[in-house]
């Protein structure tokens, strides 16, 4: 049964330049926003819009060990107007990691003209019950990244 844990943030960057980063620029940037994190994002189907796969190749703090990992994810939803992003993990990452399904949707909403809301929704199955940690490390990591690439576009302002 696919379980969903839901959370928010706030961004100081305007609506339409973090709607821009994350459903347009996202393989180009998420290495630079975060390295520690994400060695490269190479687009290897679609056009980026719905049915696109993306692969990250992960740095080796992240998937515990001294090789480098990956994590295969499909944007399974992409709606402008309403600023909606679905990425599904289909390979690697988290699926390594005892999920069977894992798939993040964001919501962005203007709080201010240089403020977003980012409702972030986690759906996902697993037959480990005593998986919590896992979803609060997911938590962890997507306001990490949030945090970051908040600076990352100031910066680039």
């Amino acid at each position: 049964m696919v379980k969903e844990f839901n959370t928010q943030t706030e961004v100081s960057v305007g609506l339409e330049i973090l709607w821009q980063a994350l459903s347009k620029d996202l393989a180009a940037i998420a290495p630079k926003v975060n390295p520690q994190l994400v060695k490269e994002v190479q687009m290897i189907e679609g056009d980026g819009g719905v049915g696109t796969i993306l692969l990250f190749t992960l740095c080796s703090n992240f998937t515990g060990g001294s090789t480098v990992g990956y994590q295969k994810e499909k944007i399974s939803e992409l709606d402008a107007v309403s600023r909606e992003i679905g990425i599904e993990v289909v390979e690697g990452g988290y699926l390594n990691r005892g999920f069977s399904y894992f798939k993040t949707r964001f919501q962005l909403s203007a709080k201010a003209e240089d403020q977003t809301v980012v409702d972030v929704k986690i759906y996902y199955e697993s037959e480990n019950e005593e998986i919590s940690d896992q979803i609060k490390t997911a938590e962890s990591t997507y306001f990490h990244f949030f945090r970051k690439l908040e600076k990352y576009l100031f910066n680039s302002a």
